[in-house]
């Protein structure tokens, strides 16, 4: 990674820290949720009418951001659409449309930084509004440590009963990251997040690094006020593009230190032999 994402990643061994990026135009290009919604209409969870209009939605969501009421509508939207789907059908059919539907979709700038995170030696976590059954395959995707997500009540059929048992957006998303870090020992002052919208400012609050991605106009202003980086992912790319491309940082790391022990290996001998025939 290079120019302004690499600087904006500093190393900091001790204390424990985290990332925590939302998924929806931060890391991913679209919604994770709406992005299924043709494979649902294909798998026979939802009929032509709602299929065009989760389509529109999509649009309104591209095309204007979406505020606190917008995220509001479409929850409940969401989760009457879903109300009588079975569970496992869904998993189902994400994980046989994940690699089609997201890898293309995926921010090679935010995945750059996922992986610079990582060897920084924090922990990544995916906190998103849309489902556990859509974001948790994504993060495993993105080889996230731990993913935040909304759940949804499951019957005792198997099948969603349309409540919401927990819904990660707003003020909510930053009280799990709060927990989260009494758990698992992060210093909140000394970790990072990313988000492309202004209901993600409780999120970016309580980190000591908060970064402004693809920002609405809202976000924007609050990062320019506050001096936060400002941060365009524009170039959605597949992972296994990526890797034909450039090697993964992980892998040239692994490379420095087998270089390293490989010359300090040539040094030793060299000096035995010097040793030996003095």
């Amino acid at each position: 990674m290079a120019g302004a994402y690499a600087r904006a990643v500093e190393n900091h061994s001790l204390p424990r820290t985290a990332a925590f990026f939302d998924l929806d135009k931060t890391v991913i290009a679209k919604s994770s949720t709406l992005t299924f919604s043709k494979s649902f209409y294909q798998g026979g969870l939802i009929n032509r009418r709602a299929a065009l209009r989760t389509a529109y939605t999509q649009f309104v969501f591209l095309a204007g951001g979406a505020d606190h009421d917008q995220m509001e509508r479409m929850r409940k939207y969401l989760s009457a659409l879903c109300r009588g789907w079975n569970v496992q059908q869904v998993k189902d059919i994400v994980a046989e449309t994940l690699h089609d539907l997201i890898d293309p979709i995926i921010y090679d700038e935010a995945a750059s930084l996922i992986e610079e995170h990582h060897i920084a030696g924090r922990d990544v976590v995916i906190v998103s509004t849309s489902g556990a059954e859509v974001v948790e395959p994504i993060g495993e995707l993105l080889g996230a440590d731990r993913v935040v997500a909304t759940r949804m009540v499951v019957g005792d059929d198997g099948c969603f009963t349309g409540e919401v048992e927990y819904y990660a957006y707003g003020p909510t998303k930053a009280e799990a990251i709060r927990d989260l870090a009494q758990s698992e020992e992060y210093d909140l002052a000394h970790c990072y997040a990313y988000s492309d919208s202004a209901t993600d400012l409780p999120m970016l609050e309580a980190v000591g690094h908060p970064h402004a991605v693809n920002p609405d106009r809202t976000l924007r202003k609050e990062a320019l006020a506050r001096g936060w980086p400002i941060l365009d992912f524009h170039r959605p790319v597949r992972l296994k593009q990526r890797l034909a491309v450039r090697p993964r940082p992980a892998l040239l790391a692994a490379a420095a230190i087998g270089a390293a022990a490989a010359t300090a290996g040539l040094v030793w001998y060299a000096s035995r032999r010097r040793v030996a025939t003095a």
